[in-house]
């Protein structure tokens, strides 16, 4: 498959929905001085492009009484039971990330609860399903940085 280029335009549109994903493309071509239209053929192409993958839209967990974060390295006993384990941790809606990873831990997860024992209910789950050795929890003080336009920034630059 063939690089998609992007242009300045393109960058400027895909800024603006990084921001707001509801944003109207009318708002967008006003601020750019292009067509809706315009907008809406080069958010199409980025689509097809599969540069664009559907639209998400961002909760404030805290104002639902989910500000309890924890990240959960879960070591298993062998890892012929990762597809098993990731099947079993998927069971659970309070692991809301899941990644299979190299180094210290087979997978690693983030897990939002209520409070500490809401969290504590959440690790015996995971530490109960079949073919988990033992697991090992940080607790998230604070959430520094989560910025999804740098990467998107330095990936422009260099295109």
């Amino acid at each position: 498959m063939a690089k998609f280029k992007l242009d300045e335009v393109d960058h400027q549109i895909l800024d603006m929905l990084i921001e707001n994903t509801r944003t109207p493309f009318t708002d967008i071509a006003k601020k750019l001085l292009i067509s809706a239209g315009t907008v809406h053929v080069r958010v199409k192409k980025m689509e097809e492009a599969g540069i664009i993958e559907g639209s998400s839209l961002t909760l404030d967990y805290k104002k639902l009484g989910y500000s309890f974060i924890a990240y959960v390295g879960i070591y298993l006993q062998n890892t012929s039971q990762t597809k098993f384990v990731l099947e079993r941790i998927n069971e659970i809606p309070y692991v809301t990330v899941a990644h299979i990873t190299t180094g210290k831990f087979n997978i690693f997860c983030k897990v939002r609860a209520k409070d500490t024992n809401h969290a504590k209910e959440i690790i015996f789950q995971l530490d109960d399903i079949d073919g988990v050795y033992r697991t090992e929890t940080m607790i998230s003080l604070e959430e520094s940085i989560n910025d999804k336009k740098r990467l998107m920034h330095s990936i422009f630059q260099e295109l």
